[in-house]
């Protein structure tokens, strides 16, 4: 099963003309889903995931006492950036379990093309992956979605063996003393697909007094934001309710940067709040339940909240260790 997505890993750091051509379908039917992210998603899956070492290093960790016991594990796929559940199906099939899996309508063109073409090279997969519009009669359940939807999915695999996931955001603490390309890569974590994912930055704290002078500098590697007009769009909402309710604001071509006490912000909106002391307000975050990432100097290093390894399990909740118990 390794060397299958090992396989699949070199298919992609080709590149060929079929996985480009499907990029572009993928764009086509979801505006958020640029080529550039798209690929941006795809290296770190190359990089991350499917590298031979991790694979096997990551694999190495966990035994399962009966390999023959497999069971059928339902997946419901999120699509908020683009390949967010490959680690979820990668878990499932290298844990030697069935892969039965709901895709999201934002993101049911590029998991699919993956799953034929691990199809093709090897068709003992057909027996271990398959689609499906409703998830029925599986022996336990991987669900992500939001607040509402978790719900739902307590209610319905209540009696079933399940991971839910619900809202998750990410935030940054400043100490003022960065350097410009501890900005530029904070940018990343807060830009990089459009801010839509659960580990992007949505909020900073920053110390009284801060100069935002150069942080709104660092954005400008995505002014280009405004020729997308879904950004745009949002943009401009999100600007017309701050000029209408004569609420202060900061702004970059791409980003608007408002004061306030929310974890979540809407699409380009990036919040902020003042701290006295950074290890008091570090110590609140960390027992907030709805946050995937804390970057700062002594958590997760800036530039990194979008490039998660195998081992960088959403929620905390080890998938793996999950799948092993089944």
């Amino acid at each position: 099963r390794i060397k299958l997505f090992i396989k699949l890993g070199e298919y992609l750091q080709k590149n060929p003309p079929e996985w480009q051509n499907i990029k572009k379908t993928a764009f086509h039917k979801n505006g958020w889903f640029t080529e550039d992210f798209i690929q941006r998603a795809t290296d770190n899956i190359i990089e991350k995931f499917l590298d031979q070492a991790l694979l096997e290093e990551w694999a190495s960790q966990y035994q399962r006492e009966n390999s023959q016991d497999s069971k059928c594990i339902g997946i419901v796929m999120a699509g908020n950036i683009p390949l967010v559940g490959f680690h979820d199906f990668l878990s499932v099939f290298i844990s030697g379990h069935h892969a039965c899996i709901k895709l999201s309508s934002k993101d049911d063109v590029l998991l699919p093309f993956l799953i034929s073409k691990l199809k093709s090279l090897d068709a003992a997969a057909e027996k271990r992956i398959s689609l499906a519009e409703s998830l029925k009669n599986c022996d336990a359940y991987i669900a992500t979605g939001g607040n509402q939807s978790s719900t739902y999915f307590e209610q319905y695999f209540s009696k079933y063996p399940h991971i839910i996931r619900k809202n998750k955001t990410s935030v940054a603490i400043l100490s003022g003393e960065e350097s410009q390309e501890d900005l530029k890569k904070l940018a990343d974590d807060i830009h990089l697909y459009f801010g839509l994912g659960c580990r992007n930055v949505t909020k900073i704290f920053v110390p009284v007094n801060y100069d935002f002078i150069p942080l709104l500098q660092a954005f400008k590697g995505y002014d280009y934001f405004r020729d997308h007009h879904k950004y745009s769009n949002n943009y401009d909402y999100q600007l017309s309710i701050l000029l209408l309710n004569h609420q202060y604001y900061m702004s970059s071509e791409c980003t608007l940067l408002v004061e306030s006490e929310e974890l979540f912000s809407p699409i380009s909106v990036l919040n902020y709040s003042f701290y006295d002391n950074k290890k008091n307000i570090l110590e609140i975050l960390e027992k907030q339940n709805n946050l995937q990432c804390i970057i700062s100097s002594n958590k997760t290093a800036f530039g990194l909240s979008q490039t998660p390894g195998l081992f960088d399990y959403a929620d905390g909740v080890d998938t793996m260790q999950f799948l092993q118990s089944v």
